[in-house]
């Protein structure tokens, strides 16, 4: 439902400062994903009609569209890292 590669790639480049361990998964698959993603601290699965699931902890949060899904986990990732 989005170009994983590409998404994977802008958020490995926009997080390489961050140094803290961190579970990230950024998963295409509706189907599959969701049980990945409750594996992780921050996950996100695709969607269909431009609505990817965005999972906290484990836990489904909120749905996000492709065009604010990069801005989210970077947002998330730096928030957790300086709680850490």
């Amino acid at each position: 439902q989005f170009d994983v590669i590409k998404t994977v790639k802008s958020v490995e480049n926009r997080l390489s400062h961050i140094k803290k361990p961190i579970t990230v998964s950024i998963i295409g698959c509706v189907v599959n994903g969701p049980g990945e993603a409750k594996q992780t601290e921050i996950g996100i699965t695709g969607g269909g009609k431009d609505n990817h699931m965005l999972y906290i902890n484990g836990l489904e949060t909120e749905k996000v569209v492709t065009k604010d899904m990069i801005n989210k986990i970077v947002t998330l990732v730096e928030e957790k890292a300086s709680n850490l």
